[in-house]
């Protein structure tokens, strides 16, 4: 699994400013996710008792949650966590135990976590370690990560607060350790508020994200060398109340995305079509019948789930 890792600084690049009253038009009522009725976002969180838990959010009609189940008791002890990627979890590399693996930040901190659990015991932490990746965190608002088990190696992304997008190439080593490589930046996106995976390949990375302003764009960053994105607006209005968005793929082409509103407790559903700027098809599938009242909120994923596909 993956463990040490060295941190190197970033690139800044001189680029034009991302304004959150682009142009949109409305998408046709109807979606076109596939088979969103069969499909379900693993909702996590961290809770005020410091435990990592999960719940299955399912796209049937009307939606429908699992009980919540607790995935680890107070796995990073009584530290404080701002800041979270998805989560991996892998049930079959130990018959009793469950392996979880992300990255955290904590006063500042970035650690790249990782936790052995008992099965059937309600969360019981077997081992837990906290590997330092570096300081400085502190100046940054949202990180997500670009993971996948058929590709060696992963991506992040982290949104500074003064609105420059940071890139990192994330590369295992034969030890099993890895070394983080800087992989570019770019300023221009302070109008910004949440931000998540909407799409993995072998040349390029999707972010969606929600503006202040209540716009939703979709920032297409090819792999290549000098980092620049291409951004393109979705919808134009109506997104800014999510603090959180969480996307699952759905079907081949499909996502199903669950944005989460903190000041009220919310999380709305929608199946999304395959992005195509603002012809991207988008269904609300309502008002998901759960509070999401924990401190942090992030995604879980199996290690053999198959990577995002909507752009």
């Amino acid at each position: 699994m993956r463990r040490n890792i060295t941190l190197m600084a970033g690139l800044a690049l001189a680029v034009p400013v991302l304004t959150a009253a682009a142009p949109a038009h409305a998408a046709p009522a109807e979606a076109t996710a596939q088979a969103a009725n069969t499909c379900s976002v693993e909702s996590g969180g961290l809770t005020a008792a410091k435990n990592t838990v999960d719940r299955y959010v399912n796209a049937t009609s009307p939606i429908t949650v699992k009980p919540v189940d607790t995935m680890a008791l107070k796995p990073f002890g009584d530290r404080a966590i701002s800041l979270s990627t998805n989560w991996v979890w892998d049930d079959d590399l130990n018959p009793d135990q469950m392996s979880y693996d992300g990255h955290v930040v904590s006063g500042g901190v970035m650690y790249q976590a990782h936790q052995w659990v008992e099965k059937g015991t309600g969360g019981k932490v077997v081992s837990s370690s906290m590997t330092r990746v570096g300081s400085g965190w502190d100046a940054f608002r949202t990180l997500t990560q670009s993971w996948s088990l058929e590709t060696s190696g992963h991506r992040m992304y982290a949104l500074r607060n003064d609105g420059v997008l940071f890139r990192w190439n994330l590369t295992p080593q034969n030890d099993g350790t890895n070394v983080w490589h800087a992989a570019g930046s770019y300023p221009g996106f302070s109008a910004v508020k949440a931000v998540t995976l909407l799409s993995r390949t072998s040349t390029y990375d999707t972010l969606l994200a929600t503006t202040r302003g209540g716009a939703l764009y979709t920032i297409h960053i090819p792999l290549r060398s000098p980092m620049k994105p291409v951004v393109k607006p979705v919808r134009r209005s109506t997104w800014q109340g999510f603090e959180t968005l969480l996307t699952a793929r759905c079907g081949n082409y499909g996502t199903l995305l669950l944005g989460i509103d903190k000041e009220t407790g919310s999380g709305y559903l929608y199946a999304v079509g395959h992005a195509n700027g603002t012809a991207t098809v988008i269904k609300s599938l309502g008002k998901v019948p759960a509070t999401f009242d924990d401190q942090l909120d992030f995604s879980w994923a199996s290690v053999v789930a198959a990577p995002l596909f909507g752009e």
